[in-house]
């Protein structure tokens, strides 16, 4: 009878380290899901700004540096690795494409031209879209930060190899400017 009772645990015990570790496999390909979302719609405005910058450049011939800072912004968050240099080089990114946009107020055909509008409309949806992904991506990094430190399963977590993720955080430099999205008005 105490040998069933062993079994018993030692079957429960092991039932119980499979589901922790399948727990943790499944936030894992969460957090990578969750970050190819927030790459999808990144590579969107990445693809975006040439556009915009094209249209631009025939109305505001004495802004050039506006325009380098915008595509040397871009190039640098095209070429980010990791997620810490993702969001210093979407806070760069963001603050050129603001000054972009308060550049262009003071072209009023610029404002009228209808393609620019229709790429600042994209752009303007594209941050909301990025806004959400980022929510969602730090959401789930959440969940994997708590199961690797809650106990029990932080001793499955650590037994696998199993590791942290870093959260898309704005950096601190422009932080109350860049939390906001791109904003449009005309």
């Amino acid at each position: 009878m105490e040998l069933y009772i062993i079994f018993a645990l030692l079957a429960l015990i092991g039932l119980w380290l499979v589901w922790a570790y399948n727990r943790f496999v499944r936030l894992t390909n969460r957090v990578g899901e969750a970050w190819s979302d927030i790459d999808v719609q990144l590579k969107r405005r990445y693809d975006l700004i040439p556009n915009l910058i094209e249209t631009v450049k025939g109305y505001v011939q004495h802004e050039r540096g506006t325009l380098e800072s915008v595509t040397e912004a871009r190039t640098r968050a095209m070429n980010a690795q990791t997620v810490e240099e993702h969001a210093q080089a979407e806070n760069m990114l963001t603050g050129a494409l603001k000054s972009l946009f308060a550049v262009s107020e003071n072209y009023p055909d610029l404002k009228a031209n209808t393609n620019f509008l229709e790429l600042q409309r994209e752009l303007s949806d594209t941050e909301n879209k990025i806004q959400a992904a980022r929510r969602f991506y730090n959401s789930v990094v959440q969940d994997l930060k708590n199961a690797l430190q809650q106990f029990p399963t932080n001793l499955v977590g650590s037994l696998f190899g199993f590791s942290d993720r870093a959260f898309f955080e704005l950096g601190e430099g422009e932080a109350a400017a860049a939390r906001e999205p791109v904003k449009v008005s005309f």
